[in-house]
């Protein structure tokens, strides 16, 4: 078995009904699959969970399984390790990174923390493990604002490394957090010109926006949120199409779920493209999820003593999202 490449370079056999033999796998040894919901719709049916970092990770604190199988990036795979030290994580390729968690190096938050040692950090769970262990609460798109509001209005907060979730909050909560200049290359490239042109198309379709995307697009919103709860706004709205800014995997649920409507994906700046996918996210596929549950690899490996300083903030996250 070779995994030098990131991921279990082992051919998989011709003709087999690769769904059929995931299932069949993981009832096998147990393990329990995790899709967020940028995935592909087809890793998303065979996962046992499917949610966005905040239920993801809910769930690898909660579940009981010998071994985790994370279908998403890097630092969620991570995640799932630092809450769960004893059970074995997977993910199916580890060169699923995040262009938000790389724009925040370990070292360099580092510096920027000690330059201001009167601040609580808050960190977003788009970072690395050795940036949570820096950090003194995580949050999610989905929790960030009611974790920002419990502290008091004059808290001197340090906010990283998603510059527009950070101003977004900023704008919704009155606050001056100071902001590490990171950004998501996926919901940067949302062109409000062509979000534009579909509502001129679409006049009765409403906007979802993901905070990450920029304030341009975040002002032409009907409904800004995490995933989860643009999905669920989608579920109990009355309208019946949608304009949606943020990774098109959460279309597959969406479509899923509201049979009866129509979702449109935001397009990027790129025209040659007319959804905007996530290529790190696009790197699990139903080949690398049959290797890595029938070799169990590759594993999520965490430094033991970044394992015990990381945990504190999710866990301090955990406890406030109740």
């Amino acid at each position: 078995m070779n995994v030098d490449k990131g991921y279990v370079d082992q051919p998989v056999p011709s003709g087999i009904d690769l769904k059929a033999e995931i299932l069949k796998l993981k009832e096998e040894k147990g393990v329990v699959i995790m899709a967020h919901y940028y995935q592909y719709g087809e890793i998303q049916d065979l996962a046992d969970y499917v949610g966005d970092s905040l239920a993801l990770a809910q769930k690898a604190a909660e579940v009981d399984a010998r071994t985790i199988v994370v279908c998403g990036v890097h630092f969620m795979g991570e995640t799932a390790k630092i809450l769960s030290p004893d059970k074995k994580v997977l993910v199916p390729d580890l060169n699923a990174g995040c262009s938000l968690a790389d724009s925040c190096q370990a070292e360099e938050f580092e510096k920027f923390v000690k330059e201001h040692p009167d601040h609580t950090v808050i960190s977003y769970a788009n970072t690395s493990a050795a940036v949570k262990a820096l950090t003194d609460i995580v949050v999610t798109s989905g929790n960030a604002r009611k974790i920002v509001e419990s502290f008091p209005k004059d808290a001197k907060l340090i906010f990283g490394p998603d510059r527009n979730l950070g101003n977004y909050i900023n704008s919704v909560t009155g606050r001056d957090m100071l902001l590490w200049d990171g950004a998501c290359h996926v919901h940067e490239k949302f062109s409000l010109e062509k979000i534009l042109e579909l509502k001129k198309e679409h006049p009765h379709a409403e906007v979802l926006v993901h905070p990450e995307c920029q304030r341009q697009v975040r002002m032409v919103a009907d409904v800004i949120g995490s995933t989860a709860v643009l999905l669920s706004h989608a579920q109990k709205s009355e309208a019946k199409e949608f304009i949606v800014a943020t990774e098109s995997g959460i279309l597959h649920k969406m479509r899923q779920t509201c049979k009866d409507k129509t979702f449109i994906p935001a397009p990027p700046n790129d025209s040659t493209c007319a959804c905007n996918d996530c290529s790190y996210m696009k790197l699990n596929t139903l080949e690398k999820l049959y290797n890595t549950l029938k070799y169990e690899a590759p594993e999520i490996v965490v430094d033991e003593s970044i394992i015990d300083r990381a945990r504190r903030p999710i866990t301090a996250m955990l406890e406030r999202s109740k």
